[in-house]
């Protein structure tokens, strides 16, 4: 019963989360307008620091807030990031100068301890055995949260640019409030660690991380594809208005329809191709939906291929929970907190830096005077995921069946 109400507790926190982020995707074209934007190509370079801010907050603090959960527990670090978030999206809604969002979005990378607690919290409580499973449930979260998220997101924006905040902030006030009332504690007093100075510095959280037996081989895994397939957020907005000229409405139902799609597969698919293929097959045949639907994805010219690559784009999702588990299972309970702490840091170093370089190189590719080629960014996230096969063969032993 503790376990059943835990999960649940903690996907609903994501997938409010989720909600939170979503909401934000399909009117990040019209809020670069609103705070000056010029172009397509200027608004998703904008766009792309924005995402970077959050990122490069998230990164330096990832690992300390992973590591003060270990120290002090899930569940009073998972309700102050809600209560955080919260108090980003009201700076978000009033928000008038590009400044305000970038310190709003600082902000909320601070508050990115939701995540990386919630994944220690499924962790603690999870076996060897179906952790990949509850990582997985942890990606339909996600997917349910993006369902609602960019269709909230989109359809509110057609009465006013700042009430898809207004939303997010009420959720995740609510949630924040609900938690003090039901979540338990997953992490018992003596399997905590103490908090120390060097927990402070993430660059050595990060290198220490790299040190642990069996663990460098799947954090750069999860380096490297989170930095490709950040490609998605990053661009997906300001693509679809490039190529298809498709409003705030158009883009939020798209996102929406991945959420559904996502949602599908790793609520409902992933533990079946786990139990039929195991881990490692499961993850290459993820890689490979990763790889043809990015390069599709740069070909994309229609709405027919559109769809038949987003199902494709989908099942790419399957890595990340994969390769989050095959790293988990590397480390004992007491290091869980730090681990999820590193991983979500290496994902927003990808996340810093990708945003930049794709919205550079899609800015190049619609704004600039050489070949007009809006899927560029497509194309090199694809050439990213096509590199990492040699190293993703090496992680066959890090499965756990």
């Amino acid at each position: 019963m503790f376990k059943d109400r835990a999960i649940i507790f903690v996907l609903i926190t994501l997938m409010i989360d989720a909600i939170g982020i979503g909401i934000v995707f399909p009117i990040m074209p019209d809020l670069m307008d609103r705070v000056g934007a010029d172009t397509t190509g200027q608004g998703a370079f904008w766009g792309g620091v924005l995402m970077a801010a959050y990122a490069g907050a998230l990164f330096l603090c990832g690992p300390i807030v992973g590591s003060i959960s270990d120290a002090v527990g899930r569940r009073p670090v998972l309700i102050a990031a809600l209560v955080m978030l919260a108090v980003d999206y009201v700076i978000m809604a009033l928000a008038d100068s590009f400044w305000m969002l970038l310190v709003g979005r600082t902000l909320a990378g601070l508050a990115g301890a939701t995540y990386i607690t919630a994944t220690a919290y499924v962790a603690d409580i999870s076996t060897p055995q179906n952790k990949a499973a509850n990582f997985g449930l942890i990606g339909a979260a996600f997917g349910i949260g993006f369902v609602l998220g960019p269709a909230i997101g989109g359809i509110s924006a057609e009465f006013s640019l700042s009430a898809p905040f207004w939303i997010a902030a009420a959720l995740s006030a609510a949630n924040a409030l609900f938690g003090l009332f039901v979540l338990p504690e997953s992490l018992a007093l003596e399997k905590r660690r103490p908090f120390g100075r060097r927990d402070l510095n993430p660059f050595r959280s990060i290198f220490d991380a790299f040190r642990m037996p069996g663990l460098a081989v799947p954090l750069v895994c999860i380096l490297i594809f989170e930095f490709a397939n950040m490609v998605y957020p990053t661009i997906w907005a300001f693509w679809t208005r490039e190529v298809f000229g498709w409003s705030t409405l158009y883009i939020g139902l798209s996102l929406a329809a991945y959420g559904v799609l996502l949602a599908l597969v790793q609520g409902g698919l992933m533990p079946i191709l786990i139990r039929l293929m195991g881990d490692f097959r499961t993850l290459m045949l993820g890689m490979s939906a990763a790889l043809i639907a990015m390069i599709g994805f740069g070909f994309t010219s229609t709405v027919t291929l559109l769809v038949i690559f987003l199902l494709l784009a989908a099942l790419s999702d399957l890595v990340p929970a994969l390769m989050t588990a095959m790293a988990s299972n590397q480390v004992g309970d007491d290091k869980q907190g730090v681990v999820q702490g590193v991983i979500a840091s290496l994902s927003s170093m990808a996340a810093i830096l990708s945003p930049i370089a794709m919205t550079s190189l899609f800015q190049v590719s619609v704004d600039g005077e050489g070949i007009y080629l809006p899927g560029a960014p497509f194309f090199f996230a694809g050439l990213l995921v096509l590199a990492m096969f040699p190293l993703v063969i090496k992680l066959r032993g890090h499965a756990s069946v």
